[in-house]
């Protein structure tokens, strides 16, 4: 498998230090994202999934440059991210770009769409006005836009519209990776098929590599090749996504797949009422699921599990897997 992104040992912790100019008392940290490793394929789909403040968000600013990690390496198409940014910023943007979950507010709304459009053409193709208009044309054409839109301004468009306008952003900058952070959570239902057929075209059509961030398994079943699960910062589980969904091996990710809605199915509460996430201040020895796992043991209250292989193209980080 050739690895358009590769991510080894990647961490980032938030606050931490000490007061009084380093000679005080220690501050809390909080380890957001610890020692995450993937390796992505040239025309996959990785889909990230995860409760809310399980790190998947932090992780994707790291991967395109918006959060500086604490440490670990990013490498793209076998380049190191900082070295090669450090000589030229433009560099990867030409490589990969983010597209955000809120399609409205990652629009400047003093901006018409023409002039959002035009920015990564100027600035990362230096491209003249002679070729920006027709350029432009084209990726109005692969969003499904009208150039009447053009001489708008964001707050005049619904969010299925907004959103592919952000799309058509971060193609204009003719990008290898897209990042996709939530890209369809603030859509409705009927908008969202829309959206998720358009990227799937745009995929085909571009070629492109995916990173699919979400807290919808339904929409990551839909759209991924291979699934990452994260749970309080780590990794806990990847595999390709017919497994993870037809025998998923962490218990979290069990508790996921029954906590999702389904059409004919009552809904009810999927654990105990009292559960929650730990403390990130102050995270617990051992597994951090601990508390919540139903096959929970007392090496796994003592022990971090590393993940591991535990069938073919399966990994889990659990003591006791799921069966």
């Amino acid at each position: 498998m050739t690895s358009t992104l590769r991510i080894r040992d990647l961490d980032k912790r938030f606050g931490g230090g000490r007061t009084l100019f380093g000679f005080g008392a220690e501050k809390p940290s909080v380890h957001a994202v610890q020692s995450a490793n993937l390796d992505v394929a040239s025309g996959e789909t990785l889909g990230i999934v995860g409760e809310s403040g399980c790190g998947k968000s932090t992780l994707a600013r790291m991967i395109v440059g918006l959060l500086p990690p604490t440490e670990g390496r990013i490498e793209i198409e076998g380049q190191d991210y900082a070295e090669r940014a450090g000589k030229d910023p433009a560099a990867f943007g030409k490589l990969i770009q983010y597209v955000f979950q809120d399609p409205i507010s990652s629009l400047n709304p003093r901006k018409t769409i023409r002039q959002i459009l035009e920015a990564p053409l100027k600035l990362l193709h230096a491209m003249p006005a002679a070729e920006r208009g027709a350029r432009i044309d084209d990726l109005l054409d692969a969003v499904n836009l009208r150039r009447e839109f053009l001489d708008r301004y964001p707050h005049e468009f619904s969010g299925g519209q907004a959103q592919r306008i952000g799309i058509a952003r971060a193609l204009a900058a003719a990008p290898r990776i897209l990042v996709l952070d939530e890209p369809v959570s603030a859509l409705d239902v009927s908008v969202q098929a829309q959206v998720l057929n358009l990227l799937a075209e745009l995929k085909r059509e571009f070629e492109l590599t995916y990173l699919f961030i979400s807290h919808d398994l339904a929409v990551v079943e839909a759209v991924a090749d291979r699934v990452a699960v994260m749970y309080f910062g780590a990794i806990v589980e990847m595999a390709p996504a017919e497994k993870i969904f037809a025998k998923p091996l962490h218990h979290y990710t069990v508790l996921l797949a029954r906590s999702a809605p389904t059409v004919g199915r009552p809904l009810g509460a999927p654990e105990a009422e009292d559960a929650e996430l730990p403390d990130p201040l102050n995270p617990p020895p051992g597994c951090a699921f601990a508390r919540r796992c139903p096959a929970a043991t007392e090496i796994c209250r003592r022990e971090r599990p590393p993940l591991e292989e535990n069938g073919t193209q399966h990994l889990v980080a659990c003591h006791n897997p799921a069966r």
